[in-house]
C-alpha cells in the first residue's frame, strides 16, 4: 500500500489562511505561521467592531437629529420627548435621514413635538 501524502490538503489550508491575511503588513501576509496569528487577531477585531459600529452610528444619528432640532428651536432631548408624547415612533436612523434630506418634513415633526409638549 502506498503512503498518503497530505501536501494537497496542507497547501489548500495554507492558501486559505494566506488569502485571509491579504492586506496585512510585513511577514503577516505571506508567512503561514505569522499569517495565522494575524488572521485570528483580525477576526477578533471584526467581532469587536461589529458591535462598536452600531454604537458609532447611533451617536452620529443623534448628532444629526440634534443639529436639525436646534435649527428649529429645540434640543435633542426635548425633541425626542415631544415625539414620544405625540406617540410618533420613528427610529433615530430615519429621523437623521429626514433631518438631512427632507428638512421640511423634519420641521413638521418638530412642530408636532412642540405641540405635544405644550399640551
Amino acid at each position: 500500500m502506498s503512503r498518503v501524502k497530505r501536501g494537497v490538503t496542507t497547501h489548500a489550508r495554507h492558501r486559505k489562511v494566506i488569502k485571509a491575511a491579504k492586506g496585512s503588513v510585513g511577514r503577516s501576509k505571506n508567512t503561514f505561521r505569522a499569517a495565522i496569528q494575524r488572521v485570528e487577531k483580525n477576526l477578533q477585531y471584526a467581532y469587536r467592531d461589529r458591535r462598536t459600529r452600531k454604537r458609532e452610528f447611533r451617536r452620529l444619528w443623534i448628532q444629526r437629529i440634534n443639529a436639525g432640532a436646534r435649527l428649529n428651536g429645540m434640543n435633542y432631548a426635548q425633541f425626542i420627548n415631544g415625539l414620544k408624547q405625540a406617540q410618533i415612533d420613528l427610529d433615530r436612523k430615519v429621523l437623521s435621514d429626514l433631518a438631512i434630506r427632507e428638512p421640511e418634513t423634519f420641521k413638521a415633526l418638530v412642530e408636532q413635538a412642540q405641540a405635544a409638549l405644550a399640551a
